[in-house]
């Protein structure tokens, strides 16, 4: 009796240790993703203050960071003991993002070692470690580093701002063909390194090569800006790359944005000047000595095989022109000349913030055709932005063409005709083996590709001069990391989530683009239309910042912010100024800070803002606007092209009182009490005048009652309170007596689909994109279409690869999947999950990374049975808002399961 009590105690001892032991374990916290400047262990962080992140990760429930203390120093051994450079001691805040540095001034070219400490309601701290280095931080630092080049393009031959269309009427002016130029330097290392940075610029783009190997993986870098007021740089660690004695760095800088002369297509021709460079390479010695590789005349320069490139007409390359080793040691450079100093363009020097472009994927080819003799064309299956990689052989001289398109001709021919023509790459063989080439300094859009002058292995004969042995196309974009996944269990709706993703992928550069092809520039409408589409999707936080600068950088002095940034060519009327375009200059701002929690875009935008809210007041009579492009590419009975269903004032004027209400709240947000009341008394006065102009208050219906006219107003709140019901009735009848069908153009789609979402009535938006007899999604991908296209029916004479028609993917993340920021919060700190069950959908999977860690949801239906899933990282809260509950239950982190019936 006694020896089975005692086992009885025995046995409760030990599961009360399995107990405290588990529970122990689900109150472990961890440190990760620590970030500087919102990138994980940068190179060339040239900001005084750069700000600091982390997530915390548990599988326990409820766990809130109660303080953090961070730490920097210039080695690992100070941070480990008395670091050097700053300890902010323990600071009790919640905040685990944009927290600024606040020690000692960083140093250029210097490696920096950052800790973090976390404390949390569960214990602590949980600690993690992480590294940035610094770029340039003064200006003249770059002082004697020069801007050099092959050749100097005079004052007299230079054309900017840039002229639309051919330049055919320029005389003489642009039309000689850039040398597109190698540049080399030799040095000696005879101590052992401690640490190599490199920091260097191209105009337009170039690819910097050390003994022979190419520095890093990026295309097209840097990023294309105004580069009167910026020229951006790229910093790069190359330490592991030098070697003793004899080192070789060297460039090859190609036109991009900076030059496009007149060959070929373009869609505008500038010349700002000849490719041209500048860089800075930091040795650093473990002597604490350190020395200085600067451009200048020293340099040696002579033309690259790159015989051709243009950022809109493609790319030519001639192998015979190659000359062995020219960027390794031991190269005999004596038929070189001296590089040219020139003048630069006159930006400041920054370093480049955003992510790069970079092949992000492939494709095999899927399908073959041979329209013709001599004529190869290829399937890809995918259209999309980027670039053709060949593998060919043959004879010395043979010459390899290449023309990519989107679409084929009724003969299977490439189609160029909406996406600029002629457009193609070019490769002359060496006559050497197997060869290989890819274009450097050009992309394109496309899903097919047509080869002449090299048959494929299966039919090349030995007369034939060259044989195609190999073709593939790499998809090229901004290489900003994927944060979003959606699926459900209609696959048509998965089909348009796919659909859509490739038209956001295909135009994320170094600006958001409308198309990859024919025109190549940051539109500005999109940028913020699309903001949550994007930023579900993609973290761009970096790339819509440079948006901002762009916008900035772009700005009249009137206050006028262009329908394109950066502004490299000057368009007319409603293509230069259209409130729905600028507007992106207060709303992306104001987006930044909701979505990433980032108040310092507003400190630097806000004077941006305030300029261009003051342009529209001086273009509105009576508060009311009336100009611009309208609804863009609506479905009316014309040819798609300027707003047909909507008047232009109308969505100027929604638009306008939507920037007034967006400048109240920034205002609030940095405390600026005078402004606050200041644009609330605006919106109030534009929300009178619309009203007065629009509405009518017997009918409860808006101008035109098309759909943009109704979810415009519903969505921006000028609609009071006590017609909001009738209107939003209207709008869906309105939509049921035109057989479902889309009609809302480039403005009006969003406002429409989250009008609908936000209203509860997701059905109706579900089946009118279920169709696919009337132009939508599902028309296009019945009619093939493999990325979103321009225009709703999928028109072949224009682009049929464009993201400004994506708004559904918003509602995939936000009302299918019910993933949203409660009201009032800012970065995800307090999510709303809120899931909207369609009939034709029985289940959705989807997830989300925000700042804070990954959102998971994923619920199912089983007859009257609705059961969901939710994972919330850690240090947020969630409000559960089941279907058919409107009384939210609150959680804390954590993983949780609910059901309801319906």
């Amino acid at each position: 009796m006694i020896q089975q009590h005692f086992s009885r105690i025995c046995f409760a001892l030990c599961l009360l240790v399995q107990l405290q032991t588990h529970a122990q374990s689900l109150a472990v916290v961890n440190v990760k993703d620590l970030r500087c400047e919102a990138r994980q262990s940068p190179v060339g962080i040239d900001v005084a203050q750069p700000v600091f992140s982390w997530q915390l990760e548990s599988i326990g429930r409820d766990v809130q960071q109660t303080h953090y203390r961070l730490l920097v120093a210039t080695s690992e051994t100070l941070l480990a003991g008395t670091p050097d450079l700053w300890d902010s001691g323990k600071i009790p805040s919640a905040q685990s993002s944009f927290i600024p540095y606040a020690g000692k001034p960083l140093q250029s070219a210097t490696s920096c070692y950052w800790k973090v400490e976390v404390w949390t309601n569960k214990g602590g701290p949980a600690t993690a470690t992480g590294i940035f280095t610094t770029g340039i931080m003064q200006p003249q630092e770059w002082d004697k580093a020069q801007w050099i080049a092959y050749e100097n393009l005079p004052d007299s031959s230079k054309i900017y701002p840039g002229v639309h269309g051919s330049g055919n009427n320029l005389g003489s002016k642009g039309l000689q063909r850039p040398v597109v130029p190698c540049l080399r330097k030799s040095f000696l290392v005879q101590k052992q390194v401690q640490q190599a940075l490199v920091f260097v610029s191209g105009l337009g783009q170039y690819e910097l090569y050390l003994n022979g190997n190419k520095v890093g993986n990026d295309f097209l870098t840097p990023g294309w800006t105004n580069y009167n007021k910026v020229c951006l740089y790229n910093s790069f660690d190359v330490t592991a790359q030098l070697k003793p004695e004899e080192n070789v760095i060297g460039a090859i800088v190609g036109n991009g944005f900076f030059n496009v002369n007149r060959e070929r297509y373009r869609k505008l021709v500038i010349a700002q000047g000849y490719p041209m460079l500048r860089a800075k390479l930091v040795i650093r010695y473990t002597d604490g000595t350190s020395t200085e590789i600067v451009t200048d005349n020293s340099w040696k320069t002579a033309p690259s095989p790159i015989t051709f490139t243009s950022i809109y007409g493609g790319e030519s390359y001639d192998a015979t022109l190659e000359q062995q080793g020219w960027c390794r040691a031991g190269f005999k450079d004596a038929a070189w000349k001296a590089a040219l100093p020139v003048q630069s363009p006159g930006g400041e020097m920054r370093a480049q913030r955003e992510y790069p472009l970079q092949v992000m994927d492939s494709f095999t080819v899927q399908r073959t055709y041979t329209p013709r003799p001599g004529r190869y064309v290829v399937d890809f299956g995918q259209n999309a932005s980027g670039i053709v990689r060949i593998k060919v052989k043959g004879k010395k001289g043979a010459v390899v063409r290449i023309t990519p398109a989107e679409l084929l001709d009724d003969e299977h021919l490439p189609y160029q005709k909406a996406s600029g023509s002629p457009y193609y790459f070019s490769y002359t063989l060496k006559g050497e083996g197997t060869e290989e080439w890819t274009p450097r300094f050009s992309y394109y859009g496309l899903r097919y590709a047509m080869v002449e002058g090299a048959e494929p292995a299966a039919t090349y004969k030995d007369g034939d001069s060259a044989q195609l042995q190999d073709i593939i196309f790499l998809h090229t974009r901004n290489s900003a990391p994927t944060v979003g996944s959606f699926s459900c269990s209609d696959t048509l709706f998965n089909r348009i989530f796919t659909l859509i993703n490739w038209g956001i992928k295909s135009n994320l550069a170094s600006v958001a683009t409308d198309c990859p092809h024919r025109e190549k520039l940051g539109w500005l409408e999109q940028t913020y239309l699309l903001r949550n589409c994007v930023g579900y999707n993609y973290d761009v936080l970096n790339l819509y910042n440079k948006t901002v600068n762009d916008m900035m950088d772009a700005q009249l002095p009137d206050g006028l912010v262009p329908d394109i940034a950066p502004e490299y060519v000057e368009f007319d009327g409603g293509f230069r100024d259209s409130p729905e375009w600028g507007s992106a200059s207060i709303q992306i701002p104001w987006f930044l800070y909701t979505w990433y929690g980032d108040k310092q875009v507003l400190e630097r935008a806000y004077n941006m803002m305030q300029c261009y809210i003051d342009y529209l007041g001086s273009r509105a009579q009576n508060h009311i606007l009336d100009y611009g492009l309208g609804d863009w590419y609506d479905m009316g009975p014309k040819h798609p092209g300027i707003a047909q269903l909507t008047p232009l004032a109308l969505t100027a004027t929604a638009i306008y009182y939507q920037d007034a209400d967006a400048m109240a709240k920034t205002a609030a947000a940095l405390g600026k009490r005078a402004d606050v009341n200041r644009y609330r008394s605006l919106a109030d006065s534009i929300r009178k005048a619309f009203n007065k102009k629009f509405f009518n208050p017997a009918t409860g219906t808006y101008s035109t009652g098309s759909q943009t006219a109704y979810a415009m107003p519903l969505y921006t709140g000028l609609v009071e309170e006590r017609y909001r019901k009738k209107v939003f009735s209207n709008l869906q009848d309105s939509i049921r007596k035109g057989n479902y069908a889309l009609t809302a153009g480039d403005i009006g789609y969003h406002y429409l689909v989250s009008v609908l979402s936000n209203g509860g009535a997701s059905q109706l938006l579900y089946d009118m994109n279920k169709r696919d007899d009337v132009p939508g999604y599902a028309f296009q991908l019945k009619h093939g279409a493999t990325a979103l296209t321009e225009s709703w029916p999928a028109l072949r004479y224009v682009s049929n690869n464009h993201m400004m028609l994506g708004h559904l993917m918003e509602w995939f993340y936000n009302g299918l999947a019910g993933i949203r920021q409660a009201p009032d919060s800012k970065g995800f700190a307090m999510l709303e999950i809120a899931p909207i069950p369609v009939t034709g959908i029985d289940w959705v999977k989807a997830g989300f990374e925000t700042l804070h860690g990954p959102v998971q949801v994923a619920w199912h239906k089983e007859g009257k049975k609705f059961a969901l899933e939710v994972t919330i990282p850690a240090n947020t809260r969630a409000r559960i808002i089941m279907p058919g509950n409107k009384k939210p239950e609150l959680i804390g982190s954590g993983t949780y399961s609910f059901t309801t019936q319906l």
